[in-house]
């Protein structure tokens, strides 16, 4: 009884019956996975930047540049640049791997992403309450344009900090996940339920503020928000440990002063938890005081380490030339550059990983986005769509959004205690096939259908869209995150975990800007008094009903179907780049048998934030 009671489990998720004691148990058994104070940061995350500064932002994209009169499809290209730092994750991810600052692999790219988040709000603080905002609109649509643009740079910087935070925890809970396998998707649904609290307090503002143009207050809130994980970063609460210049292997990268004289020096406090990097360390070169380049992890594993670097720059590349040059041009770009990850992932990973990888990307690209099209059809004015939903963004974003957020929150619970124990193949065919039934409420508000039978508008999108839709992107999120946590190798987590990360969000980003594609082609006329959605059902049927379950429900059998509490890739078994850098060495170094023994001992070198 005793071997039972001892034998680890993935912590009990919260009950109906027992709420205060079972969520007592559940936030305790997580604690001793994760610990307690990487728990707290990762929530003060999730909470403030991702549900807060990043979530905040991402809803203005509506009601802001619709003001400014920029139609559906601009729009939607605006908010694929946006988004293109998620897409950025390999490059962060490879970044803080190979080279620590001041022997953190994750403490000081933090502090700097936290600087960059609070210059984009300052800038759009000083835009608002210089009046620029509104003079460009006085002088007409150049200056609109003008105006347009450094606003999406400033919520870029935004998105940048999110970005950033969100993968360095990332990093960190899947090499936990790795050593604590049983902890099943537990962290996945604490990381969800932060951020779901935190939107659903930013969408209570979002909506009021925006139908009274105090855009300006929602900027000082997004400042506010931007500096939260200052403290708990500065103070060390992410586990890693202090890399130095004696490790073997490390280098200086210059012989210059210290890369972080800024104003984030007490930082040096720590309390972000993690193992100090040594130049001691096996492959650990000093590059220059304060930074090192770990060239032995580099040099073991490069062809990866490259591939995942290049992928993650390919997003704002691609993001520039599609909002500033030819949407054309862009799209051929992105399908070069997938086929070509796809092809170098096919050569370089092992077999298994590769076929979960091209699961994610087909999965990804299925869901192409027509978002912008269905928010200006709902707040369109009376004059523009006549006997239409003409939802204020108070009822739009903020109640639909407060009942969406609601409901997500509680899709976490129904996951932890339903769908966690489910292998990952059914689970992401059921998710895959209930969110494409999820567009049906769209299409029948479009076609008048609800009213026909008697049904309000507002009655209808808040029973049906609000909480249909994101009950069903919960219920994708979760398996799909942990997903690309379990793939991720001994010794690389952080990089390859980016890796996935970052070509979903790629992909995403490409299917959003092939939406914006679908509706400038469809012909739609999204803004003025004369409005034209009548391609709009069509491209609900063809792009948000069909082909997601023609191409996700094929792409769901390419992943193992293992339970969630299981590896997905045995890594041991698979002896990947081990095998091959052994007969590297063999090769290159004959019989320095001592030598090797050491080099393979401190292979740890590569677990930058392992504890």
């Amino acid at each position: 009884a005793d071997n039972n009671a001892d034998t680890p489990h993935a912590p009990h998720p919260p009950t109906w019956r027992h709420p205060i004691s079972s969520t007592r148990t559940y936030f305790s058994e997580l604690s001793s996975f994760f610990g307690w104070k990487f728990l707290s940061w990762l929530a003060i995350e999730q909470c403030c930047i991702s549900g807060g500064a990043f979530a905040l932002v991402m809803a203005l994209g509506l009601p802001l540049f619709k003001e400014l009169g920029i139609g559906a499809s601009r729009q939607q290209l605006y908010m694929s640049m946006m988004m293109s730092p998620w897409a950025m994750k390999p490059f962060i991810g490879v970044a803080s791997d190979l080279f620590p600052i001041m022997g953190y692999n994750k403490r000081y790219y933090a502090l700097y992403s936290i600087l960059v988040g609070l210059i984009g709000c300052s800038v759009l603080l000083a835009l608002y309450h210089s009046g620029a905002a509104q003079n460009a609109v006085d002088q007409g649509q150049t200056a609109v344009q003008r105006l347009a643009d450094i606003i999406v740079i400033c919520f870029t910087f935004v998105s940048y900090e999110a970005a950033t935070l969100d993968i360095l925890g990332e990093g960190k809970y899947s090499e936990l996940m790795r050593l604590h396998p049983e902890s099943g998707s537990s962290i996945i649904s604490f990381k969800f339920g932060w951020a779901l609290l935190g939107s659903i307090v930013i969408q209570s503002l979002v909506g009021p503020l925006s139908d009274a143009g105090y855009f300006h207050i929602l900027f000082w809130i997004a400042l506010a928000l931007s500096l939260t994980p200052f403290y708990p970063t500065l103070v060390g609460w992410i586990p890693e440990r202090i890399r130095t210049v004696e490790e073997s292997g490390m280098v200086k990268l210059c012989g210059g002063a210290y890369l972080t004289l800024t104003p984030f020096y007490p930082t040096l406090v720590g309390w972000i938890p993690e193992r100090i990097r040594t130049v001691e360390e096996s492959g650990m070169v000093k590059l220059c005081r304060g930074c090192l380049f770990d060239k032995g992890s580099f040099q073991e594993k490069k062809t990866p380490f490259i591939v995942i670097t290049l992928c993650g720059l390919s997003a704002p590349l691609l993001a520039a030339i599609t909002t500033y040059a030819d949407l054309v041009i862009g799209l051929v770009f992105s399908a070069v550059l997938i086929i070509a990850f796809s092809v170098a992932t096919y050569y370089i990973f092992p077999k298994t990983f590769f076929w979960v990888f091209l699961s994610i990307i087909l999965t990804s690209m299925s869901w192409i986005s027509i978002g912008s099209a269905l928010g200006y059809y709902y707040t369109a004015s009376k004059e523009c769509v006549p006997n239409g939903p003409n939802f204020s963004y108070t009822y739009y974003i903020t109640v639909t959004g407060i009942v969406g957020s609601v409901v997500n929150f509680v899709a976490v619970i129904l996951y932890q205690n339903f769908l966690s124990s489910w292998r990952f193949r059914p689970v992401l065919i059921f998710t895959i096939v209930i969110g494409s039934l999820a567009s049906i409420v769209d299409l029948i508000i479009i076609m008048r259908w609800n009213i026909a039978i008697g049904i309000p508008d507002k009655v209808f999108f808040l029973l049906g869209s609000a909480i249909f839709e994101n009950l069903v992107i919960i219920l994708q999120s979760i398996p799909m995150s942990s997903i690309y946590a379990k793939i991720a190798p001994p010794g690389m987590e952080s990089a390859v975990f980016a890796y996935t990360v970052g070509i979903a969000n790629f992909c995403g980003m490409v299917s959003s800007l092939l939406g914006s594609g679908v509706i400038q082609w469809s012909g739609m006329i999204t803004v003025g008094d004369t409005c034209d959605f009548d391609a709009l059902p069509y491209l609900i049927v063809i792009f948000s009903i069909l082909v997601p379950m023609l191409v996700g429900i094929p792409a769901a059998f390419l992943i193992p179907n293992v339970l969630q509490t299981e590896h997905l890739i045995d890594w041991e078994q698979e002896q990947w780049y081990e095998a091959r850098t052994e007969e590297v060495e063999t090769s290159e170094h004959g019989n320095e048998d001592d030598d090797d023994d050491d080099y393979t001992a401190e292979d740890s070198r590569l677990e930058s934030h392992l504890l």
